[in-house]
């Protein structure tokens, strides 16, 4: 194989909390104020890492962003030494100060959009980091990580990296996990599919009218532009309203697609007859293989269910075999209805073949599955060559991470914790380390 589609995790953090900072994500509201264990997190992301990388795929990691964020909150006006800049945080505003201890950049699906190199205007593979501006604890994401993402994809022969959109809530980008790309092998012109929530300059268009619609139609075709894909090659559809105020808010929790697969829910899309027929032509015209609509109705698996147990938040991959396996979080088994739906998939006659389950319940809990867990670059092997080979998953890779997360994690963090002076004492430490352990440079030091 001389193309692949590497996975990159994000490594969690050891602010790892339940602030219950995302509205419109059930699972984040529902765990709010709970004490998370970091340590279990982060080496429940590891094991699923590591494990993909045992099935025959390229897998990374990309490291996680510094915690709390005192370059944001003394931007906000508070001052004095580090410890009293936490204090008086926490006493006058403790909200803000929960927005910056987030340790949301291990949803690597929302860190940016990616075009392989065999779409793109230029052959580079392009990178765009989502500004999340619909969240403010996201918010503050952006440049750190471009920084990351630079740091890893360094060699500027093969990879174009952009600047995130402007922060302005018309270009509202949530990056991939609203973004899906089908195509015959990893190597040949492939379909971008932008799924988006609203159209920000169309005030007579169908919106949500509970929770917000993250995504705008206008961010999907800046960065369609700046990638340089062309009309032949994109997809623009919209996520149903309806299903985004059933907590729906991200369009990979509730559709998912790989290769020639698009497994979706019925209820996922507007005007879904119609796009998935537009999906089809183009697919036809770019692709030689067969395309698989796997649609999973209703009657099968409610809304309710796939958002409780994330079934479309799971990665489907290629295995060398050819074969695809989904990879599924163990909350898909313990689910009757979505079980028996899994044990049916492998049997549709559809390249899906297998399901793997894992646990990563430390992150479900705060409101993101496998699919959250990682961002997809589908790479040649000079691509692959190019990466900063320290952040490939490998065995040495493996024992190193898990033995710094017992040096520098703590098992349990409450919100009150989050006011703590020592624990950014804790995270700078652990990140000071981790980018020896994987060559990052000074990724961090602008926020110092």
């Amino acid at each position: 194989m001389d193309h692949f589609e590497a996975n990159f995790d994000g490594l969690v953090g050891p602010t790892h909390n339940y602030a219950g900072l995302s509205f419109g994500n059930v699972a984040s509201l529902n765990n709010a104020d709970a004490s998370s264990n970091p340590k279990a997190a982060a080496k429940q992301g590891l094991e699923k890492a590591k494990a993909i990388g045992q099935l025959g795929l390229v897998q990374g990691m990309l490291a996680p962003q510094e915690r709390p964020d005192l370059y944001t909150l003394r931007r906000m006006g508070f001052s004095g030494s580090d410890a009293d800049v936490l204090a008086k945080a926490a006493k006058q505003a403790p909200l803000l100060l929960n927005a910056c201890c987030s340790a949301s950049s291990m949803w690597t699906a929302n860190a940016a959009t990616v075009s392989p190199s065999s779409d793109t205007f230029d052959n580079k593979l392009h990178f765009t980091p989502a500004n999340l501006v619909d969240k403010l604890h996201r918010s503050i994401e952006p440049i750190t990580t471009s920084h990351i993402l630079t740091a890893t994809f360094n060699d500027s022969r093969y990879f174009s990296h952009h600047q995130h959109l402007p922060e302005h809530a018309s270009f509202g980008d949530e990056g991939a996990a609203n973004h899906t790309r089908l195509c015959g092998d990893y190597g040949h012109k492939g379909l971008e599919l932008f799924v988006y929530g609203r159209e920000a300059t169309n005030p007579n268009s169908i919106q949500p009218k509970k929770y917000p619609a993250r995504q705008t139609l206008e961010a999907s075709q800046a960065i369609a532009r700046s990638h340089g894909l062309n009309d032949a090659q994109t997809i623009f559809i919209q996520q149903n309203p309806a299903v985004i105020d059933q907590g729906v808010f991200h369009n990979d929790v509730i559709a998912v697609g790989n290769q020639n697969v698009l497994f979706y829910h019925e209820q996922a899309f507007l005007n879904t007859q119609e796009k998935l027929a537009e999906i089809q032509q183009k697919f036809t015209q770019t692709c030689n293989r067969p395309l698989h609509f796997i649609e999973v109705p209703t009657d099968k698996v409610s809304i309710q269910d796939a958002v409780s147990t994330y079934l479309f938040n799971t990665q489907i991959i290629t295995l060398p075999s050819g074969e695809m396996a989904i990879i599924a979080p163990t909350n898909c088994a313990e689910n009757p209805a979505v079980k028996a739906y899994l044990d049916e998939v492998v049997t549709l006659g559809t390249p899906i073949k297998q399901v793997h389950y894992f646990d990563v319940k430390q992150s479900m809990q705060n409101g993101g599955g496998p699919a959250c867990l990682r961002l997809r670059v589908a790479m040649n092997a000079v691509e692959v060559a190019a990466v900063n080979p320290n952040t490939l998953m490998n065995d040495s890779l493996f024992t190193t991470l898990n033995i710094w997360v017992d040096k520098h994690y703590r098992d349990r963090l409450s919100i009150n914790d989050l006011a703590d002076p020592q624990l950014i004492i804790e995270s700078r430490t652990a990140l000071d380390e981790l980018t020896q352990i994987m060559n990052l440079g000074s990724v961090y030091q602008f926020q110092r």
